[in-house]
């Protein structure tokens, strides 16, 4: 059962994140966000996996192995949510003539995974 705190948390906007006015969101498919949460549920399970490395004093290189597994988890799940964004919300936004900001915004954020 989902807690009351954790429901509010995911419903409430990300500090920090004001919803420009102009912003077109193409909400995710049933099967999309299903294949999400997979993903997302089974990186969560490896980081507590590395916590139970760390706790039970594992080979230092074994940790780090699957810090690197994590990694490129979080990596191919990021690739998945701006395909999404890339296909939906800024194709739609190019559509209805608000393309710029979506496209800037959108480089803003491949800019951020170059680092």
């Amino acid at each position: 059962m989902t807690s009351p705190r954790k429901t509010a948390r995911r419903d409430a906007e990300p500090r920090g994140f004001a919803e420009p006015a102009k912003r077109a969101v193409v909400a995710h498919s049933a099967a999309e966000t299903t294949a999400l949460a997979k993903r997302l549920n089974r990186i969560e399970g490896q980081v507590r996996g590395i916590g139970r490395m760390i706790d039970d004093d594992r080979y230092c290189v074994d940790i780090l192995t699957q810090v690197s597994a994590v990694q490129s988890a979080l990596d191919s799940l990021a690739l998945k949510l701006l395909e999404h964004h890339l296909h939906g919300c800024v194709s739609h936004a190019v559509a209805s003539g608000n393309g710029a900001h979506a496209i800037d915004e959108a480089l803003s954020v491949i800019r951020k995974f170059g680092r």
